[in-house]
Parts: C-alpha cells; structure tokens; sequence
C-alpha cells in the first residue's frame, strides 16, 4: 500500500460515513452524471451531512471528507434540484408515523419589540406566575 492511500485510510478512519446499506437506500435519489464521473458519492453526502449536523461552515469540513468546495458545491446543486426533499420525502414515508414529535425552535425569530410587550401588558398572561403588584 503506498505512503499517500495510507494516509487517506486514516484520514477515513477519523471520520464519520455513511454505511453501505444507507448509501443504497438514498442512490436511487441521486441525479445521473453527466459525462465525467463524480467525486466519490458517499464521501461528499458524508460531508455535507457532518457539516450540517455540526453547524460548520463549508471550509471548515474535514479534508477527508474531500475540498470543501465540492461539498458545498454538490449540496448547493443537489438542493436545486430537489434530490435532498425527495430523499427525505421517501425516507419519512417508510418510517410510518413517529411516536414523538419534537419541535425545535432555536431558530424562531421574534420581532426586536416581542420582549418589551409582556413588561408594557400588551402581551396575554403566559404564565401562572403571579403579576407583581
């Protein structure tokens, strides 16, 4: 094995990947190739994943995961184009119904006024704490 493949399955290692079976679960999804093949599939969607799940920036995804251009590249053509709603469509629909639902709202924006509405009574009661008098 040379210096430079041994190097990149250690790279490998130290990251996260998608495994075989969920890779061909999603395959079906992905847009044909047109002409020249693409950089490895499950590498850059590992990528974009990671970077996402982690809230990274784009430059900031490990290099074994490939240039962070072409991650951010792929994620950016691929959202065009619809191939992540459709997988998560078709993912979502073999789950069946969740037990849980969960919401998150980390990322809910109130207007800059919200917080003042409640201290000046303009705001209904939210809470069974008492009005201070």
């Amino acid at each position: 094995m040379s210096q430079l493949r041994r190097e990149e399955a250690l790279l490998l290692s130290e990251v996260w990947l998608l495994s075989e079976a969920q890779m061909r679960r999603i395959e079906p999804y992905f847009p044909l190739s047109h002409g020249i093949p693409r950089v490895d599939d499950r590498r850059i969607v590992s990528g974009i994943i990671f970077v996402i799940r982690d809230g990274l920036r784009w430059r900031d995804a490990p290099a074994a995961y490939g240039p962070h251009k072409t991650i951010y590249n792929r994620f950016i053509r691929w959202s065009r184009l619809g191939v992540f709603n459709r997988i998560f469509a078709e993912l979502a629909a073999k789950g069946g119904k969740p037990d849980r639902l969960m919401v998150d709202a980390t990322h809910l924006k109130a207007h800059r006024t919200a917080a003042s509405l409640l201290k000046k009574g303009l705001y209904p009661e939210v809470s069974g704490a008492p009005k201070a008098g």
